[in-house]
C-alpha cells in the first residue's frame, strides 16, 4: 500500500473550523506539522483564536463552487465538518449540493483525500426509518465515497467532551434532575466517544494510505444505555444517585422541547440529538485501528472521557463549545452603521454615564456580563425574555459563556454572538433570539483622548433595533416603555459595579435598577 505517513507536512483544508469539531481539529493538525487553510463564511469570527495566526483563512461557502474551489487549490487532505441544520427537505437539499460541490471541486483540485465526520448509523435499518438528520449525514458520507476521491467517512455516535452538545445535554439533565421521567429512548443502546479520540482518528486519517476509501465506526470501550450514561456521569460528577422513569410518550419533537427547556442546547440541535437516539448506535467493526493506531492504553472510557471533560469545565478551559456555531436561522445582516447598510427605520436606545473608575476596571465588567455574572439589571425581565426565546424555538438564556472573564469574536453568549471585540474599548453583541427584527447592544469603555491620565471614563451603551415589517414596528414600542428599567440599570449597575471593583470593594448587582 502507498502510505502517506512519511515526507513534510500536509496541507490541509478545514470546512467548519467555527464549530465544535473543526475548532479543535485545527490546532491539533498544527501541532501534527500540517499546514491548513480553514474555508469558513465569517473569517472574524476566528480572529481571537489562540492559533489564528498561525492558520491560513479564507472567506467562502461550501455551497459555492467557485469559493471552494480557491480553497481547495494546493491541498493534499480536505476535512468536511459541516451540516446544514433545520426542519423539512430543506437541510437535506442544501447538505446534498455542499456534498456534491465539495467532492467535485476535490477531484478537480487533485486533492488526495477527504475525512468527513458524520453519523453512526444502526445497521439493519433502511434509510427511510432513520431519522432525517442521521439519513443526511449518511447520505452524505456516500456522496463523498462516490466523488473520484479517495476518502475517510467517520461515524460517530454520542461525542463527549467539554463544551459538545451530546455533553452539555447529558450534564444539564443529569445535574438539574434528580428524579426524571424521561422518553424510552433512555434504555436505547449507545456507543459514546471521547472527543480526544475522535481528534486523534481525524489527525491519523490525513496519512491513511491511498488505496483505502471507506466508511469507518469509531466509537469508545462502553457500550451504554443512556440511562446508564446519566447514572454514571452522577457518579462521576459526586452526585447522588438519580431516579429515572421512562414512559413511551414523549416523541421525538416533544422530547427536543423537553431537552430545550432543562438544558442550555435548544430545541432546534436536541431535536436531531434525540431523534439519533431511537435506535441503537453502535459499533459493527473497529477497523480504524488498522491505520490509525490505539493508543497505548486503549481509547478513552466513559467514566474518563466525563472526568476529563468535567474537569475543563471547572477549570474554564473549554476551547470550543456547540454554540460556536451559528444557530440556524440567526441573523447575519450587516450592521445598520456600516457604510453597506441598505437604510430603514432603525430605533436606538442610548446611555452615558461617568464613571468614577478606571477604565480597565470599566472593561472588565464590560468583558465579564452575561453567563453566571447576568445582565445588571432586572433579572426577572432578562430570565422572562429568555423563556419566552425558548418556548418559540429560540436559544435562550441557557447558553452562558465559553470563558467566564474573556470574550472572542464568535463565542456566544446567552442569546447574543460577540459580533465585535476592541480590547478595553468596545463589545458589541448580535441578538440571536427570535425576534421580528434585527437587534445589537453595543458598551464602551471610553476616556477622552485628549486630557491626559486625569481624564474621566464614560461608559457607554447603545441598543439598535431595525425592525422587520409592521410586527417589528409594533414590538419595539411595545417593549420601550421598560427600556429606562432595563438598559437603563443596565447601565447605572455596570458603572456602580466598575466604581467599587475600582475602590476594592465587593462588587454586587442590583436586581431592579
Amino acid at each position: 500500500m502507498d502510505r502517506d505517513d512519511h515526507g513534510p507536512g500536509l496541507h490541509c483544508l478545514v470546512t467548519g473550523a467555527t464549530g465544535y469539531i473543526g475548532g479543535r481539529l485545527v490546532p491539533e493538525l498544527l501541532a501534527a506539522g500540517h499546514r491548513v487553510r480553514c474555508l469558513v463564511r465569517s473569517p472574524d469570527r476566528l480572529r481571537d483564536h489562540p492559533w489564528a495566526g498561525r492558520a491560513e483563512v479564507v472567506r467562502g461557502d461550501v455551497t459555492d463552487a467557485a469559493s471552494v474551489a480557491g480553497a481547495m487549490r494546493g491541498i493534499n487532505v480536505a476535512y468536511y465538518l459541516v451540516h446544514a441544520l433545520g426542519t423539512g427537505s430543506g437541510f437535506e437539499r442544501t447538505d446534498r449540493e455542499a456534498a456534491r460541490i465539495f467532492g467535485e471541486q476535490a477531484r478537480a483540485a487533485g486533492v488526495r483525500r477527504i475525512v468527513y465526520l458524520g453519523g453512526l448509523t444502526p445497521a439493519h435499518v433502511p434509510d427511510r426509518q432513520l431519522s432525517p438528520h442521521l439519513r443526511s449525514r449518511a447520505e452524505v458520507g456516500r456522496i463523498l465515497l462516490d466523488c473520484g476521491v479517495p476518502a475517510t467517512v467517520l461515524r460517530a455516535a454520542v461525542i463527549i467532551g467539554s463544551g459538545s452538545a451530546s455533553f452539555e445535554m447529558l450534564r444539564h439533565l443529569t445535574e438539574r434532575l434528580p428524579v426524571m421521567v424521561t422518553p424510552s429512548w433512555v434504555r436505547t443502546r449507545i456507543q459514546p466517544v471521547a472527543v480526544r479520540d475522535v481528534l486523534r482518528i481525524l489527525v491519523g486519517s490525513a496519512r491513511m494510505p491511498r488505496d483505502v476509501s471507506r466508511a469507518f465506526d469509531i466509537g469508545g470501550p462502553d457500550v451504554l444505555t443512556y440511562r446508564d450514561m446519566m447514572t454514571r456521569y452522577a457518579a462521576v460528577a459526586g452526585l447522588p444517585p438519580r431516579i429515572i422513569v421512562p414512559v413511551p410518550v414523549l416523541t421525538p419533537g416533544l422530547s427536543s422541547h423537553w431537552v430545550g427547556l432543562v438544558t442550555p442546547v435548544p430545541a432546534s440541535i436536541a431535536r436531531p440529538l434525540t431523534e439519533s437516539l431511537r435506535h441503537e448506535v453502535v459499533c459493527h467493526e473497529h477497523d480504524i485501528a488498522r491505520y490509525v493506531p490505539d493508543p497505548p492504553g486503549g481509547p478513552v472510557g466513559f467514566d474518563d472521557a466525563v472526568r476529563l471533560a468535567l474537569q475543563r469545565v471547572r477549570d474554564a478551559q473549554v476551547t470550543t463549545r456547540w454554540s460556536n456555531a451559528s444557530v440556524p436561522g440567526a441573523p447575519s445582516d450587516p450592521l445598520p452603521t456600516d457604510p453597506d447598510w441598505a437604510g430603514g427605520s432603525l430605533y436606538t436606545d442610548c446611555r452615558e454615564l461617568t464613571v468614577p473608575a478606571s477604565r480597565a476596571a470599566l472593561w472588565r465588567v464590560i468583558e465579564g456580563v452575561g453567563g453566571e455574572n447576568g445582565w445588571y439589571s432586572f433579572p426577572l425581565a432578562w430570565a422572562v425574555r429568555g423563556r419566552l426565546d425558548r418556548l418559540v424555538g429560540g436559544v435562550g438564556l441557557r447558553r452562558g459563556r465559553r470563558d467566564a472573564a474573556h470574550l472572542r469574536v464568535g463565542d456566544s453568549l446567552d442569546f447574543w454572538r460577540v459580533e465585535e471585540i476592541e480590547p478595553g474599548r468596545l463589545l458589541r453583541l448580535r441578538a440571536e433570539m427570535r425576534l421580528p427584527g434585527l437587534a445589537w447592544l453595543e458598551m464602551y469603555a471610553e476616556t477622552d483622548g485628549d486630557s491626559g491620565a486625569s481624564a474621566p471614563t464614560r461608559y457607554r451603551q447603545r441598543a439598535l433595533f431595525h425592525p422587520h415589517g409592521l410586527l417589528g414596528h409594533a414590538y419595539w414600542w411595545s417593549v420601550s416603555p421598560f427600556h429606562a428599567l432595563v438598559f437603563g440599570g443596565m447601565a447605572r449597575n455596570i458603572a456602580r459595579t466598575a466604581a467599587e471593583e475600582h475602590s476594592g470593594r465587593t462588587p454586587s448587582q442590583e436586581s431592579t435598577s
